[in-house]
């Protein structure tokens, strides 16, 4: 609690975590060109297993293989962000009759049995193959290979003043909180974590992030 308190307190205060000069020079060099190296890499290596995918979507059920949605950037700025489908086509407008069994706190909807999710979609979400697309965001420069994962604009409405300071970096495909039981902890505890990230940003934390995301896809905690 005392170490939420002192990281809302830098937040009012400063607005930002560091040295903003530190920052940006992590965030405009190695940083860019480390998402740019391994996320082409990671998209030429993993083609063959899209072609897969999109193929067991297809044959599962109706709708286009790749879910396109708004999601908020850095600054509050609006990117399409792309995932494999994991639901069916009309989850959209089925998530008010499933409002009641909400499963998190705060402004996230999230069920471990949600009746939405297809067959193939299961697979996806509990391996993170469906967040393969993300790459192509990635390189885009609209998200980062580390950073808070992105919000919907219905999500970030509901902020209070001190979860909007993750916003002021690159969304991620990874993150502290995906490497910390993901929808196994509270909203709160998400926040704390993407705050964490923000007033820490540096290379080191990001692949001491990545390497431990590998443990965590493969262990499939927390993914539903």
């Amino acid at each position: 609690m005392q170490r939420a308190e002192q990281i809302n307190h830098r937040d009012a205060s400063l607005g930002l975590p560091q040295s903003v000069d530190r920052l940006f020079r992590y965030e405009t060099t190695l940083k860019r060109l480390l998402d740019l190296v391994l996320a082409g890499l990671g998209l030429l290596g993993t083609l063959p297993l899209w072609l897969v995918i999109v193929i067991a979507i297809k044959l599962d059920s109706s709708g286009p293989a790749i879910f396109v949605q708004d999601r908020v950037g850095i600054h509050g700025r609006r990117f399409r962000f792309y995932k494999f489908r994991s639901m069916y086509a009309d989850a959209e407008h089925r998530i008010e009759e499933l409002r009641s069994s909400n499963e998190v706190s705060g402004p996230v909807f999230k069920m471990r049995s949600d009746p939405r999710v297809t067959r193939v979609g299961l697979l996806l979400r509990r391996t993170s193959l469906d967040e393969l697309p993300q790459l192509i965001n990635v390189l885009k420069g609209e998200m980062s290979l580390v950073g808070p994962r992105p919000p919907l604009p219905k999500e970030v409405a509901q902020y209070s003043a001190s979860d909007m300071v993750r916003l002021s970096v690159k969304p991620g495909l990874t993150c502290l909180w995906q490497v910390s039981g993901r929808s196994n902890v509270s909203f709160e505890q998400w926040m704390d974590f993407d705050r964490e990230y923000v007033h820490n940003l540096s290379f080191g934390l990001d692949v001491m992030i990545l390497f431990r995301t590998v443990g965590t896809v493969l262990s499939m905690r927390g993914a539903y």
